[in-house]
């Protein structure tokens, strides 16, 4: 039933500026208020394995590492953590070997930079077979 016939109803607008302002203060108290955490460190074991020691006639140059990141290249200490100085320890030790087999053995708190800098020289010199030794997990005490 129209009361008023001369008058047109006007349909009702909704503005949305408003609410796009409450959205956009309500996202920005979010984002202040929020707090996030970053975890810097990481905690990692290294891996043990289980398996047989290889049999092999030639003799394995072995590199140690400790956990200073000291090197050790079969049992004798070298003078500084050179790359050139643990390249040419390596060289002496491989005698005529063109490839011979390399061990290497790091502390588990080794920097990975010092494993990565063995690695490396291994590669410059074109050493291809490269063995990291891990510990045999048979061999630990039981927790």
């Amino acid at each position: 039933m129209n009361l008023r016939p001369g008058r047109r109803r006007e349909e009702p607008d909704v503005n949305l500026t408003p609410l796009i302002d409450v959205v956009f203060l309500l996202l920005i108290f979010f984002m202040v208020s929020t707090t996030f955490t970053q975890e810097s460190e990481i905690s990692i074991e290294l891996p043990q394995a289980s398996g047989e020691t290889s049999k092999d006639e030639k003799r394995p140059i072995e590199i140690s590492i400790d956990a200073q990141g000291r090197y050790f290249v079969n049992q004798q200490q070298l003078i500084n953590t050179q790359l050139l100085t643990l390249k040419r320890a390596m060289q002496q030790q491989a005698g005529t070997l063109k490839s011979p087999k390399l061990i290497i053995s790091a502390d588990r708190r080794t920097p990975h930079e010092a494993v990565v800098k063995a690695m490396d020289a291994a590669r410059q010199l074109g050493y291809l077979h490269l063995t990291f030794a891990t510990q045999n997990i048979t061999n630990e005490p039981a927790k």
